[in-house]
This record gives C-alpha cells, structure tokens and sequence, in this order.
C-alpha cells in the first residue's frame, strides 16, 4: 500500500444540508495527512443554494448549498430527481469516480444512490459505484424511495461513522442494517466530522485497503 504507481481511490464527497464543498473538504482536514494521501477527494457544491438559516452560521463563511429540500418528517422531498441527475452528470463529465463519500444531508444520499444504482433506478450512465464512506448517515423515509434504494442490502463496502451524541445516530444504525458487511466506527462527538483516534484510524486504514484492493481488482 502507498507503492508508487498504485491508483489512488477517486472519490466524489457530497456534503452536509446548507454547507458546501469547501466547507465539507475544511472539516475533512480533521483527518491526517496519513489517510489523504492514499485518496483522491473531489468535492461537489449541491445545486441548489440555502433557501433558510445554515446552522454554520459563524463558523464557516457563506455561500451554503443544498441537494433537495424535505418537510419536517423527511417523508417528502422537493427536487431530490433533479440532485440525482445534476450529481450524474457531474460524474459523467468528471468522472470517473470509485466511491462516494457523504456527511449527513450527503451521506443519506450517498447511500440511497448506491442503494437505487445496484437496482438499475439511478446513476444508470456512470460505472457502480465500488464503496461508500458514510459520515452521520441516515435512510429516506419516502416509501417510494425505500422500496427501491433499500429492498435488497447494498452490496459495495461501506465504512459508517456513528456519534454518541448524534442526533442520526438511531437513523445511522438502521442504515447498518441495509449494508453487507459495514465497517463502523463509533465516536464520542455528535452530528459533525470525529477527528480519528488511534483506533479510528486503524479501522480507516484497514477501509482504505480493503477499496484499494476492490479498485485494482476491477481496473
């Protein structure tokens, strides 16, 4: 691992609702250079800008974005078609990509695309998407998009951070349940990136390897 001439993962980062890509690749920056080096970290804008409040407020500067918008249940979504398709082209254009990796509002959707591409309802034109790395994730709640994204488990790796104090914790841990296999790993901290402790670490590296040697095998 780290030899030269090895493919680096090339992975497609979808961030939290009313952030952005900057503000997705500044909370990465948490992570050590150890595990930077060894992925290819591409970092999307949503397509839609914030139409309310942006809980970053005071911490990261503006502009936010967000991938579709939902009602207080999260069992309806407005524009969650066009995300779809905006976050295909985009990887028809810049692609390929390997896997994708998702911090909340982005993690659900990390997922749940995956979920809808292993049955043939969505990222039809792009390669399958080999792993996912989910960061405060959680499962639609639209019975449409569950019967479809999740009525067979996703069958790629996938490497799952679940907080203590999160408030998707018991939505991450039903996520777990659709997955084959998940890597997890807890962390004390609540709805926000964890900074890797010797142990996270060693379970990210041991992930890194594991898509490493998927990517090489399907080249």
């Amino acid at each position: 691992m780290g030899s030269e001439g090895v493919k680096k993962p090339r992975i497609l980062c979808l961030h939290g609702f009313r952030t952005s890509g900057h503000i997705l690749k500044t909370q990465l920056h948490k992570w050590p250079q150890s595990v930077h080096d060894h992925l290819d970290l591409v970092f999307l804008d949503a397509p839609f800008p914030c139409q309310g409040k942006s809980d970053v407020e005071g911490i990261f500067d503006p502009p936010y974005y967000e991938w579709f918008q939902f009602n207080e249940e999260f069992t309806e979504y407005t524009n969650f078609d066009e995300c779809v398709q905006y976050i295909e082209d985009y990887m028809i254009k810049h692609g390929p990509f390997d896997g994708l990796l998702g911090f909340s509002q982005g993690a659900v959707l990390s997922a749940a695309l995956t979920g809808l591409q292993e049955k043939g309802e969505a990222l039809t034109k792009v390669p399958k998407v080999k792993f996912i790395i989910i960061i405060s994730g959680a499962k639609f709640k639209s019975s449409l998009i569950m019967e479809k994204a999740y009525s067979s488990p996703i069958s790629c790796p996938s490497l799952h951070f679940l907080g203590e104090t999160d408030f998707l914790r018991p939505y991450g841990t039903e996520l777990l349940e659709s997955c084959i296999k998940p890597m997890i790993i807890h962390h004390p901290k609540g709805h926000t990136i964890p900074r890797l402790d010797p142990e996270s670490l060693k379970t990210t590296m041991s992930f890194i390897k594991r898509i490493k040697d998927v990517v090489e095998n399907e080249q």
